[in-house]
């Protein structure tokens, strides 16, 4: 019978030890464009009566967004659909009959992109005074995010460093190479500013919408594993 005997494990078998860390950063830009939902609504007896009104109020906001300058890639329908409306039985009154189809509504939705952020009350107003009556959403954006998320990443870095070094310092020990690293990025979503009420602003009259576009917040958190020295 052959016989065999255990190797004593060498260094190399052995775990390095280290350290996992985790840094996190924060960096803040002012927004430079606006998203915008506009949403036409038209009433019908019929389908086809509905969706001519809807259709030419439509026309008429899409030739206004180009006259401001709004370039035709920055304008996108998000939403179409039509729907019956109907009456129903009144169950207090005695009455028992199937739902009545009474017309048709007709909701068309316009996305528009604003670059311009000073002239976004002016849009706004102006799709109104067209016949835009439901949305009115807004949320801002940065169209480049890269530099500001570049920010926030070298702070997750330092942040990760020095998380380390007071923790090995204080245990007497030094970190030596990085081992592994990960990232997770947060952008903030574009968060909505406000929704306007497109019916009571056409009352109102009013010459333009004030907004304020305040800033957006992107973080970074990084995984950093760093080899102990000992």
């Amino acid at each position: 019978m052959a016989a065999s005997a255990a190797l004593p494990a060498s260094a190399a078998d052995e775990p390095t030890p280290r350290i996992i860390v985790s840094g996190e950063g924060e960096a803040a830009a002012a927004p430079d464009m606006a998203l915008v939902s506009l949403t036409v609504l038209r009433d019908g007896d019929t389908a086809r009566a509905a969706l001519d009104a809807n259709n030419k109020a439509m026309a008429d906001v899409l030739a206004a967004m180009k006259a401001f300058g709004i370039a035709g890639k920055d304008l996108q329908t998000s939403g179409f659909s039509i729907q019956p409306r109907y009456v129903y039985p009144d169950p207090n009154k005695g009455e028992n009959f199937e739902p009545k189809i009474t017309g048709y509504s007709v909701y068309n939705t316009l996305g528009v992109r604003v670059r311009d952020l000073a002239r976004v009350g002016e849009v706004l107003d102006q799709s109104v005074t067209l016949g835009v009556n439901q949305g009115g959403n807004i949320t801002f954006v940065k169209d480049d995010t890269s530099a500001v998320v570049e920010e926030a990443r070298k702070k997750a870095v330092e942040n990760a460093i020095a998380k380390a070094k007071t923790i090995t310092s204080t245990a007497g020990i030094g970190i030596g190479r990085v081992l592994e690293m990960s990232e997770q990025t947060f952008q903030q979503g574009p968060v909505p500013m406000m929704q306007a009420d497109m019916a009571m602003m056409k009352s109102a009259g009013a010459p333009a919408v004030p907004v304020a576009a305040g800033e957006n917040s992107y973080r970074v958190t990084v995984n950093v594993t760093f080899e102990l020295k000992q």
